[in-house]
């Protein structure tokens, strides 16, 4: 049995919390009658009603795409900036699992799958993220040794142990760029990270989560995510098997 809110969230026609506010208003029924209390279960076969339509229960899809700069992680802007929301044709309400920055680009993850979303952005699973970014300077050998022991951030949060492969320098420019993997998701967590070494970040983008890429995506474009893709998701951060890689 599941709670009735969250059978109406799980049916998108509003979150969680708005669902809860439409049972204290008397708008939701279950078999012909008015609903009001909180936490309410409902069974199998039960007959419920929003404002007195039949509310049928959510196709769960997945997608993957290369989110392409200048675009936001929302399903709607103050701004009128866009959305990677508005990019997919897709009739189900759908969100991002995590966010990646507006300036930031590359693999990223929309779903309606609550339950889904948090087994890939929760802290204790730890799916590694492979990132390649650009920075105003070069890399020391202190900086290096400080990525792969951990670095504290401006909160006092040391990260952990991360991985890193050099893939350009370029003295003249006085810059480099590098792939780095990390294997949690704090906010503007790499950004952060250089900047508790003196750097700033020029350029950024995801380029791997999990077994997932991104490369065979132009940006702004993406595609469904295969069955059982879900499934090793799913497998992989429940087992939490690449924690301590």
């Amino acid at each position: 049995m599941d709670r009735l809110q969250k059978v109406i969230a799980q049916a998108g026609l509003a979150s969680r919390r708005k669902a809860e506010e439409m049972i204290a208003n008397g708008r939701v029924s279950v078999n012909g009658e008015i609903v009001r209390e909180m936490g309410y279960k409902v069974k199998r076969g039960d007959y419920i009603e929003v404002d007195g339509k039949s509310i049928e229960k959510e196709n769960k899809v997945y997608f993957l795409m290369n989110k392409p700069k200048k675009t936001m992680c929302t399903s709607k802007d103050e701004f009128n900036r866009q959305t990677v929301v508005d990019m997919i044709d897709c009739k189900e309400r759908i969100f991002t699992v995590g966010r990646l920055d507006y300036d930031t680009s590359g693999l990223l993850l929309l779903t309606n799958d609550g339950a889904f979303a948090n087994e890939m952005i929760h802290p204790r699973y730890h799916l590694p993220k492979v990132y390649n970014l650009t920075i105003n300077g070069i890399l020391t050998k202190e900086d290096m040794i400080k990525i792969k022991e951990g670095i504290v951030l401006d909160d006092g949060y040391k990260t952990l142990p991360a991985k890193f492969k050099i893939t350009e320098k370029d003295p003249k420019k006085k810059q480099c760029s590098f792939d780095l993997t990390i294997y949690e998701g704090k906010n503007r967590q790499i950004k952060r990270m250089m900047a508790a070494l003196g750097y700033e970040v020029r350029r950024l983008h995801r380029k791997e989560l999990a077994f997932l890429k991104c490369s065979d995506l132009r940006q702004g474009e993406y595609r469904k995510l295969k069955p059982f893709e879900v499934v090793q998701l799913r497998s992989l951060a429940n087992k939490g098997v690449l924690k301590n890689k």
